[in-house]
């Protein structure tokens, strides 16, 4: 049987506590949470004294809040109300003693619910419509096995000021350095990670997506947060380290009112960190949840993975680095910074395990056979120091998906996918698992739970992205990563990759915009290859050459550029002896590659066009018939190979690979601009010419 609910009117007010609504004049007020929790057990108890501690045991838990934030609360009820303390209508303060409501209150039933339609009944559906690059670098984001995975788009609305707001959903600021090290502030950003992923965990707490420490997401108010991220309230922290303490500032505020929640400075030794985090995490969950046996435990031990204040530090650093889109420089830097944490606390698991997704992150996006010989060492490490913990599973799971080994990634991931703070992660594997092995519905399927707990991470659209580009789906492909650079404008690699597609297609103009757009951001080495990619297809080759060498000077692990440098040098008579030693050097490097990835088609076929260069013939056209074998990535796979069979002189079948790119969504640019195969573009324009 249900509780009856009531309405409770005063003046010209009215309370309706299930709807959570209180509204003056028939205009809505916005008040917190704990305002509101208050104010309705003053109405139920009106004309009785209520005690402070009464309040606050009900509305807080009591044990973990000082009295003076019931003091806070009362002071906004009675601005909204438009109450006075000195001369009160509604709240009269019983001093040392508690609150008592002397308003003349009306206590009006609210009708129950119209019964429920029987089940064949015409009903309105909320339906969510679910939708069933390519040079040789273009797209560098989370290489997965190439399976033929039919995306058509994964339609996705932002909700923003309409979208409904949980009561106990967060949005955590990037942390603010207070400080001008530079070092400091990747700590400061790990902190923030750390509180991130800590209340991520926290069952019945919704909690948004990271977001970037970017001059767009600072000193935004808490009511445009509110509305563009669908919370309904933010968490802002303030860090200051000067020597061996810390001043944090942290506040947390109601999106809807703007209003301050709860606030508080610590200001304590370094060693205190761990203490800080915990009471910071305590206070937000204690403020949108109340007490839960247990819950505080288990948040700090989230937030104390060492005991090692040094070691921390240097976790955090390596955190804050690992978060990076720009995997190669950046992986170098988180690997450094968890070596340092591991030689202050050398049983540091979950620093181990950043070791090991730092190295696997290197081998996905630069295929460096190497990095994954690292990686594998690395996660055997850290399960011996921890088989429970949640990273370390995770990290194993993405190891062997990355190697291919399907039904291990799923055994580890299924260990992980309890763990909220981790679960989107999860799903993404998942996603790109299945996606890998065909079962195109079930990594659809998990692409949308990924979204529904992280719908403004442009990380997921990108990975959908790239799914897409494997597929084939360029213009789908491009929808995704124009959408992950709308929700995250200053990542770099992304504006890169979407560049790639626009020139996988021809659109010239908008690659040149989006590869200058993420140089000006951060000139790295993936925008480096790419715009080379650019300057080559114009004709351009020193240019190109020139910015081929830039980018392996910043990172030296990608064969595919190696292998691009050797075509730009090739293509200039001045410079085409030189070409063999980075044909060589490419070579070496996709061979270990492929070794680890054999389901690597574009690998394969880029392999190829290597060996025909080396003089290799028959393994060249070995590696032709098996990157054709595998099916995917068709247009890139049919290019390389049509180069591959012109060089060796077979023009017949160079042709037919020929048609095949173009019948695969290759741009005719992309053949008429291209040294070895511009000879066909030109007989079927002659063709085309004669037969008219």
């Amino acid at each position: 049987m249900t509780a009856q609910a009531w309405i409770y009117r005063f003046g010209d007010v009215e309370v309706e506590p299930a709807a959570h609504r209180i509204a003056r004049s028939g205009t809505e007020l916005g008040v917190e949470p704990k305002a509101f929790a208050v104010l309705v057990a003053l109405l139920e108890r009106s004309g009785d004294a209520l005690e402070r501690d009464e309040l606050l045991d009900r509305v807080w838990g009591h044990r973990h809040v000082t009295p003076g934030v019931l003091n806070r609360v009362v002071t906004q009820l009675r601005k909204v109300l438009g109450d006075d303390a000195e001369h009160p209508r509604y709240i009269q303060t019983l001093h040392s003693l508690g609150y008592r409501f002397i308003g003349d209150v009306q206590r009006v039933a609210v009708a129950p619910p119209p019964a429920a339609a029987p089940a064949h009944a015409e009903a309105a559906a909320d339906v969510r419509a679910l939708p069933a690059p390519a040079s040789k670098r273009r797209i560098r984001f989370a290489l997965a096995a190439a399976a033929a995975l039919t995306i058509a788009a994964v339609a996705w609305t932002e909700r923003n000021a309409t979208r409904t707001r949980p009561p106990a959903s967060i949005a955590i600021l990037p942390f603010t350095s207070l400080s001008s090290s530079q070092d400091d502030g990747y700590f400061v950003e790990g902190l923030a990670l750390e509180m991130h992923d800590a209340l991520a965990g926290v069952e019945g707490l919704t909690v948004a997506a990271q977001m970037a420490p970017t001059p767009a997401n600072r000193g935004v108010d808490a009511k445009t947060l509110g509305a563009r991220l669908g919370v309904a309230s933010v968490l802002d922290v303030g860090v200051r380290r000067e020597g061996a303490r810390l001043r944090i500032n942290a506040r947390l505020s109601d999106t809807a009112t703007g209003y301050t929640l709860w606030s508080h400075t610590y200001d304590r030794e370094m060693s205190g960190v761990f203490a800080t985090q915990s009471d910071i995490a305590n206070e937000v969950v204690q403020s949108l949840l109340g007490t839960l046996p247990g819950r505080s435990e288990a948040l700090t031990r989230r937030l104390t993975p060492t005991q090692n204040a040094t070691a921390y530090e240097a976790y955090l650093k390596g955190l804050q680095q690992l978060q990076q889109a720009d995997v190669g420089s950046h992986a170098d830097s988180a690997i450094g910074f968890f070596s340092e944490a591991l030689a202050a606390d050398a049983g540091f698991a979950r620093a181990q395990a950043g070791i090991c997704r730092s190295e696997r992150g290197r081998f996905e996006a630069l295929r460096d056979a190497d990095a994954f010989t690292r990686a594998r060492a690395a996660c055997l490490r850290a399960e011996a120091m921890d088989p429970t913990l949640g990273e370390v599973n995770l990290a194993l799971a993405e190891l062997h998906r990355a190697r291919g080994e399907w039904s291990e990634a799923v055994e580890y991931y299924a260990k992980v996918r309890g763990d909220p703070a981790l679960a989107p992660d999860v799903y993404v594997g998942m996603a790109k698992t299945q996606a890998a092995q065909g079962r195109q519905d079930l990594a659809l399927a998990d692409f949308e739970h990924a979204l529904a707990l992280r719908p403004s991470d442009g990380s997921i659209h990108a990975e959908i992205g790239y799914q897409q580009y494997l597929a084939g789906h360029i213009a789908e492909a491009t929808a995704s990563y124009r959408k992950a650079v709308e929700l995250n404008p200053d990542e770099a690699d992304w504006w890169s990759s979407l560049g790639g597609l626009y020139l996988t297609v021809g659109d010239r103009d908008n690659a040149s915009k989006a590869f200058e757009r993420s140089i000006a951001i951060q000139p790295n080495d993936a925008v480096l290859s790419n715009y080379g990619e650019l300057k080559y297809e114009v004709g351009d080759y020193a240019a190109a050459a020139a910015l081929f060498r830039r980018a392996i000077a910043l990172e030296a692990g990608d064969f595919l550029v190696w292998g691009s440098l050797a075509d730009a040098l090739q293509a200039l008579p001045a410079t085409a002896a030189q070409a063999r030693e980075s044909f060589l050097r490419a070579a070496d490097m996709a061979e270990r590659y492929v070794a680890l990835k054999p389901d690597d088609a574009k690998a394969l076929s880029a392999l190829g066009w290597y060996r025909a260069n080396l003089g290799e013939s028959a393994k060249a056209r070995e590696l032709v018939s098996r990157s054709e074998a595998l099916g995917t990535e068709r247009a890139e796979v049919a290019r390389h190979n049509a180069q591959t069979l012109a060089a060796l002189g077979d023009i017949d079948e160079a042709r037919k690979r020929v048609e095949a790119a173009l019948a695969a969504g290759l741009a005719r640019s992309r053949i008429e601009t291209d040294p070895v195969l511009r000879r066909f573009a030109a007989a079927d324009k002659a063709g085309e010419e004669a037969a008219r």
